[in-house]
């Protein structure tokens, strides 16, 4: 059954947008004027800069940071975290020098944006729930360390991030500055998945986890957005490409300047695909049994979308060819048994671990948005 975003989030949602319908004029360094059909009162962002029709950007709803991105974040170990997580939610693991963090789907549903540190390095994780995307970014553009807000506005339904330094406008799915100072400039995009926590406690036992202790107030745990991704894409004014449905989940693989679409779909029916991303020879793995977190209510009761994991597939020189084994995935070239996390567990590679590839699991429609042109594995 097909149901709508409905109630109070949806009523002051359509208010505030309908605050932010004026018009702007903004000067030009040669004395003339640009038109921007948005209210800018309250930036610095230099709107005369910019690489996309400033038409394209819509209001969102939430002003500038009312989405409030969580600055100082503050962790659990998985023992605590593992009185407020459900078995089924979804957590980003990000790995940085043989350390571990995990970043709750129900706490980023309501900051979209976790300014961090990990292992040395500075990043920021990223998601848009409109989207499905969760990113990892490099905070770092040459020699300046970013942080990021929301801006409140969405462009092909995604989230538009803003730096505080430059108050440059980043598209969160491309990682690519739209307006202002910066306007170009690519962020680095950082290896990410999101699994289970179920998955994630298991494998990562002396992790730190993400804790709602984040100076607002919210009900973590549940979402806004149920009901939302077995209806069809909401503030996003493009033709969806019609070689898939619009709101299927897919997995975009990246390699450089090269990217691969693989479709949920397939890859659960596979379980494991052996592919090349440009030049680079990527496996991407499969496991059911992490819930959708714009289904439900409840984020844990939400449906079964399982979870995708990308990897390269070379290991020494040697190209591996993998099939799924039960529980986890073996390759043909050594009989070597692998997790679903890219660790060899059994057989000659024993030991080893698979270096993940830059991965993340939008809806079609939005990525198809941004890069029509990008090929579909099966098509």
């Amino acid at each position: 059954m097909r149901r709508s975003l409905s109630g109070p989030f949806v009523v002051v949602l359509v208010s505030l947008m309908a605050c932010d319908t004026a018009e702007s004029q903004v000067g030009q360094a040669d004395g003339g004027a640009v038109r921007v059909p948005f209210v800018t009162d309250g930036w610095r962002t230099d709107f005369s800069k910019h690489s996309v029709p400033l038409d394209e950007i819509i209001s969102g709803g939430p002003p500038k940071d009312g989405i409030p991105p969580i600055d100082r974040p503050k962790f659990d170990s998985v023992r605590e975290a593992d009185r407020w997580l459900g078995d089924r939610e979804p957590i980003v693991v990000f790995e940085q020098d043989g350390e571990v963090r995990g970043y709750p789907w129900q706490v980023l549903i309501w900051h979209e944006i976790v300014n961090d540190e990990v292992g040395g390095l500075p990043v920021s994780i990223t998601y848009c729930p409109l989207c499905n995307t969760a990113i990892a970014f490099d905070r770092r553009v040459g020699s300046v360390l970013l942080d990021f807000g929301t801006t409140g506005k969405l462009r092909h339904s995604d989230l538009v991030m803003y730096d505080r330094q430059t108050e440059t406008w980043w598209q969160q799915a491309t990682g690519e500055a739209i307006i202002g100072e910066l306007t170009g400039t690519v962020l680095t995009f950082l290896p990410a998945r999101t699994v289970s926590w179920r998955d994630f406690k298991r494998e990562y036992p002396d992790a730190r986890v993400l804790n709602r202790d984040t100076g607002h107030r919210r009900p973590y745990g549940t979402s806004p957005y149920d009901g939302y991704d077995t209806g069809s894409p909401w503030l996003f004014r493009g033709r969806s490409d019609s070689r898939l449905p619009a709101m299927a989940r897919v997995v975009v693989v990246k390699s450089g300047a090269a990217a691969v679409v693989y479709p949920t779909e397939t890859l659960a029916k596979e379980k494991a695909i052996n592919h090349e991303v440009g030049e680079t020879a990527v496996a991407v793995f499969y496991r059911p049994g992490t819930a959708s977190a714009v289904d439900a209510r409840q984020i844990e009761a939400g449906r079964d979308v399982g979870a995708a994991a990308a990897y390269h597939r070379t290991v020494d020189g040697r190209t591996l060819t993998f099939r799924a084994d039960g529980d986890g995935f073996r390759d043909r070239e050594t009989g070597t048994r692998w997790t679903f996390f890219g660790e060899a567990i059994d057989g000659p590679l024993a030991g080893v671990k698979l270096e993940a590839a830059v991965h993340y699991i939008p809806f079609w429609f939005a990525w198809a948005a941004f890069a029509p042109e990008t090929p579909v594995y099966g098509m």
